[in-house]
């Protein structure tokens, strides 16, 4: 252990820690811009200097080791000065459009600029040019980026795509996509760590509620019936941005606000994500039947980020993907032909919307072949949680006001069991739970699959479902999936069926939502236990479901690619 002294007070750590780290230990913060621990440790902002004593210059907290019997003074006039000119530095080659941008009101360089009471920049301004796709759901902001190295750090190390990289030299570097691709020739997923990661405006999902929510846009349009689904970890996150605590952010609370914003009916993902659960479940057990040999296993195919992953860097394996449709498209169609009917109306009248906290599902429902109902695109709008919480914004609507509502019936019911997709292991458990009671017809017990709830990124068992044996593994980050298939093209592992999510631990981390991913977590194991049923097959409304589901010729083209 090293014993230091901080800013008066004394802090013990262990050998290696860093300077910036040893004062979070301590409850002291010193501010930082590009640090992210264990990835991202090259004092590329220099915004967290500090001053050690027998130093003669200023040294970078976030990555000068502590030693014994240091002294270290965080906020003397020299620190601060040097903070306040690295800030005005970053500052000269940044767009300060703050009243505009995304992230205003969650940018750390916004909040350290108003700290240091800035009034005018005494250098010259020298702003790229923006030059980005307007379509790709992914957008960058030449014009915002501080040159942190978090995006290409988080994308190489966490994600093993190498997407981006560090141009040019001198006052001009920059960062852009490697390899002097375009976004679209680059093998990005669309997991959206990058945007996660960034800590300004540089790099944000593509807003779509420009157009569609403007005077002329479709929502606005008398004739449209307006349809919204909710996924799981948006109802677990978008209090956050309010400040709400999580028993008074509820989904029913969000129906109403929804239906405040001008939506005709408010659903449930949920409900698709139990049709999911059926069909991927019916999958694993006609594997585990069929008696021939595969030389790859069964892999989910909810994760949009994951299935570019696999068609873009494994093409071999794309044929071991689940046939079933993510829940969202899944959703969109069951939307413009079996409610659209209930409602006796024709599908073209449905605006069907999702909110979900990915961005690779805004290039999803572009996919023209999981367009399947007969009325152009089967989801018509994405927005992610940071843009419904604008939205509601925008629309002046006091969320501490409101009360709560029910979801709209038949599509706003569903299971306990897809509750937990927005964590890793989720669609893993849910998928056995319904596996299992098919083949028993009673409900395993509570904590039958514990094991592959938590733990490492990469986890995997061995169960027994009513004595057949199944093989499964669970894995959460573009790398640690990388590190999965290579195992399994070398031989070394065998599994009959494998969940994969892009984003590490989830959809809860995914780009576009606002919430710290373990407390969404937590909330959506509070909304589990809170659940009436374990699988969609023992559900009050299964009759739906199997209405959907029963029919091979009817189903093919509402839950399969």
């Amino acid at each position: 252990m090293v014993e230091l002294t901080i800013d008066n007070k004394k802090v013990t750590v262990p050998e290696g820690t860093t300077i910036l780290e040893a004062a979070k230990t301590a409850g002291l913060l010193i501010p930082n811009l590009c640090y992210l621990k264990g990835i991202n440790e090259i004092g590329a902002c220099r915004v967290c200097v500090v001053d050690v004593k027998e130093s003669h210059k200023l040294v970078t907290s976030c990555n000068t080791p502590v030693q014994p019997g240091m002294e270290v003074r965080t906020n003397t006039p020299r620190a601060r000065e040097a903070r306040r000119t690295n800030i005005e530095l970053i500052m000269s080659q940044h767009k300060g459009h703050c009243i505009a941008c995304a992230r205003s009101g969650n940018c750390k360089l916004q909040t350290f600029t108003n700290n240091e009471y800035f009034e005018r920049n005494s250098y010259v301004k020298e702003i790229p040019k923006e030059n980005w796709s307007k379509t790709f759901p992914l957008y960058r902001d030449d014009t915002k980026c501080i040159k942190c190295m978090r995006c290409v750090q988080i994308c190489d190390k966490i994600q093993s795509l190498g997407v981006w990289d560090v141009q040019n030299t001198g006052g001009r570097t920059t960062v852009g996509v490697s390899g002097n691709r375009t976004i679209e020739e680059a093998n990005c997923s669309l997991c959206g760590q990058c945007v996660t990661h960034c800590p300004t405006g540089a790099l944000r999902a593509r807003n779509d509620c420009i157009r569609d929510f403007s005077v002329y846009g479709p929502i606005s349009q008398e004739d449209k019936i307006k349809v919204v689904q909710i996924a799981p970890a948006v109802r677990a996150a978008w209090g956050e941005e309010f400040n709400l605590a999580p028993s008074f952010a509820t989904a029913k609370r969000l129906v109403s606000v929804l239906k405040k914003i001008g939506f005709d009916y408010v659903f449930d993902t949920n409900f698709a994500a139990d049709l999911t659960i059926m069909e991927e479940s019916a999958e694993v057990l006609a594997r585990l039947e069929d008696g021939k040999h595969h030389p790859y296993p069964l892999f989910t195919s909810c994760c949009p980020g994951w299935v570019r992953f696999v068609k873009t860097e494994y093409p071999d394996m794309v044929g071991y993907l689940s046939t079933s449709k993510s829940p969202q498209q899944m959703f969109g169609v069951v939307s413009k032909t079996y409610f659209a009917e209930k409602l006796g109306v024709s599908p073209d009248r449905i605006y069907s919307v999702s909110i979900m906290p990915c961005m690779a599902k805004k290039a999803e429902k572009d996919i023209k072949t999981i367009n399947d109902s007969g009325a152009g695109k089967d989801v018509d709008l994405v927005l992610t949680t940071r843009e419904l919480c604008r939205l509601i914004k925008r629309e002046n609507i006091n969320v501490a006001m409101m009360g709560e509502s029910e979801f709209d019936s038949p599509l706003g019911c569903s299971s306990g069991a897809g509750v937990i997709f927005g964590t890793t292991g989720g669609v893993m458990e849910a998928a056995l739970r319904t596996a299992y009671y098919k083949l028993t017809g009673v409900n395993p017990e509570p904590d039958q699959f514990e094991q592959i709830r938590s733990g490492a990124p990469w986890r995997e068992a061995s169960l027994s479902i009513a004595g057949t044996k199944v093989r499964i593994a669970v894995v959460s980050g573009l790398s640690n999936t990388r590190a999965l298939l290579e195992a399994l093209r070398r031989g070394e592992v065998f599994y009959d069926f494998v969940e994969v999510m892009a984003c590490p631990g989830g959809c809860i981390a995914g780009a576009g939502t606002i919430q710290p991913p373990e407390k969404s977590r937590r909330v959506l194991e509070q909304y589990k236990a809170s659940a009436p049923k374990d699988n969609p097959l023992d559900s009050d409304y299964k009759d739906d479901l199997y209405l959907l589901h029963d029919g091979e010729d009817d189903w093919s083209f509402v839950g399969r690619h």
